[in-house]
């Protein structure tokens, strides 16, 4: 996916994300991102939270609740014995 938007530097350096941009990236207001300088470009990513990799991130396993429930009470063993 190659979408190419110009933008203009405000004030303070302040650069707006255009909505199709951000839209492409599921990035929304008040999610933080990281900005990083590689060379003579700037890279802005998203910092995506456990909540979000949980919903959208992708799947690498499957794991039933009831698999969790069972690693939790022998860790909980491990710690009380």
């Amino acid at each position: 996916m190659n979408i190419v938007v110009e933008t203009k530097v405000g004030k303070k350096r302040i650069i707006v994300i255009p909505k199709t941009i951000a839209e492409a990236v599921k990035i929304s207001e008040g999610q933080r991102v990281r900005i990083m300088a590689a060379e003579n470009k700037i890279v802005i990513e998203p910092v995506r939270d456990a909540v979000w990799l949980a919903l959208y991130g992708r799947k690498i396993g499957k794991i039933l609740p009831e698999e969790v429930e069972e690693e939790s009470l022998r860790e909980q063993e491990k710690l009380s014995g």
